[in-house]
């Protein structure tokens, strides 16, 4: 929901904060200087956890509440500490879970917001995708639930932040970090294509850091499924990580294309990381007749300084033809690159990162919960209050609505949402999909 031309929640935040220590902290600040080192951030993005946990008073209670476990999770149920990512119909908070004090991504969504701009549809799509997959690499949906105004899904907290921040930020990855980065999307990927699922959307912006400078993939709002040779055929994704023949389908309604474009997506992302600029010049503006043309015209120009072996794994990545381009783990295997990868230890962790994000630090635009403070009209933290309110004016006001259809579509959301709960299924939350390669 974010970023060149399409809206892409980051990870979960909003707010408790002091607004006079915010305000404080934000506005006193330099702002800092372009090229600047990645380690001179503005102090309002410093995250020391315990000082930050005692100032905002994180289930401060000595006695945790109990709730019964057979009942459904409510926003109730969750501690707003902080915004930390926004799009243009949804933000994100990190929360803690009042009986367990466990933290959380929160992401919520206005569903009057999401009626009018038809994408109702493509949140219910992402619920029943990550109501269904599990895996190591992936931000994971743990809870979903909804009141009258949002619709909330409670994810994976990853404090590294994501890598189009870290690029903002000059940061200059070495080539094993990305190599790692490489071989977690790889597994990824794997497991995704396993389950049918085509992501479709690839990018710097979704791939989010753990502490240990882990890569997870995130983001499942334009995700799709296909099965028994089905071919998808919608024109979707960001224009400058889409494959080549996403825009061929478009154009001249051919075959559709398959989980080949993800593998394009992550040889885009994997060589702007690299490099700090896409192998393609492609702006949301371009059209797809351009884009055509450039695809078959302009060839990349790879970096003289990498490997021969990187280059060549590179080419599979980015190859046009999607019947010749890398699209598989087995495939993966085969590059020279990657010969002496252990994966199984990749999925396991147990490589150490070349990147580890400041554990100091909340890797994030601070301003989103300054906006949440100020800006905001109806912000979260009032969310109870408010939702009283309007309780009480409804029960007095005559039984027309003044917008019958928006009203219509608001009962349709509110009986049709998948309410979830991870913990509360028969089996434990295992990565139990995953198909070993050995």
């Amino acid at each position: 929901m974010r970023n060149i031309d399409r809206l892409t929640c980051l990870t979960p935040g909003i707010c408790r904060f002091n607004s006079d220590w915010v305000l404080k902290k934000v506005l006193t600040q330099p702002q800092p200087k372009f090229g600047s080192q990645p380690t001179n951030y503005t102090r309002a993005s410093m995250f020391h956890w315990g000082k930050w946990k005692k100032r905002m008073g994180a289930n401060s209670s000595s006695k945790r509440p109990v709730y019964d476990e057979k009942e459904d999770v409510t926003f109730d149920h969750f501690q707003i500490l902080r915004a930390i990512g926004k799009g243009s119909f949804g933000k994100v908070c990190i929360v803690q879970k009042r009986d367990t004090e466990k933290m959380y991504a929160m992401k919520y969504m206005n569903k009057q917001q999401c009626i009018e701009r038809d994408e109702v549809r493509n949140v219910f799509r992402e619920l029943e995708i990550l109501q269904e997959i599990e895996h190591v690499f992936l931000v994971n949906l743990w809870y979903s639930f909804q009141d009258e105004e949002d619709m909330f899904m409670v994810v994976d907290l990853l404090l590294g932040g994501d890598l189009r921040y870290h690029l903002q930020q000059n940061v200059h990855f070495n080539e094993d970090a990305v190599k790692l980065y490489l071989c977690e999307m790889t597994l990824a990927l794997d497991y995704l294509q396993s389950q049918h699922i085509i992501h479709r959307d690839i990018k710097p912006d979704n791939i989010l850091l753990d502490e240990q400078g882990h890569a997870h993939l995130t983001d499942f709002n334009i995700a799709t499924i296909i099965k028994d040779g089905e071919r998808a055929t919608a024109l979707a994704g960001t224009k400058p990580y889409m494959a080549p023949e996403i825009f061929q389908s478009f154009v001249s309604g051919g075959a559709g294309y398959a989980f080949e474009v993800d593998w394009w997506s992550l040889g885009v992302t994997i060589f702007e990381v690299l490099r700090g600029w896409r192998p393609y010049e492609i702006h949301a503006s371009s059209s797809v007749e351009s884009l055509m043309q450039l695809f078959s015209t302009v060839s990349v120009q790879y970096n003289s300084a990498w490997p021969k072996d990187l280059v060549h794994l590179m080419r599979k990545l980015l190859t046009v033809n999607p019947e010749h381009r890398f699209s598989s783990l087995s495939h993966m295997q085969t590059a020279p690159y990657l010969s002496e990868i252990n994966w199984d230890a990749v999925y396991k962790k147990e490589l150490e990162a070349g990147f580890v994000p400041n554990k100091g630090r909340l890797h994030c635009d601070p301003t989103f919960e300054l906006e949440e403070m100020i800006l905001e009209s109806r912000p979260l933290h009032k969310k109870k209050k408010r939702l009283a309110k309007n309780r009480s004016r409804e029960a007095s006001k005559d039984s027309q609505s003044e917008n019958d259809y928006l009203q219509e579509c608001l009962e349709v959301v509110q009986s049709e949402f998948m309410i979830f709960n991870r913990r509360s299924l028969k089996k434990p939350f295992m990565f139990i999909h995953f198909k070993s390669p050995f």
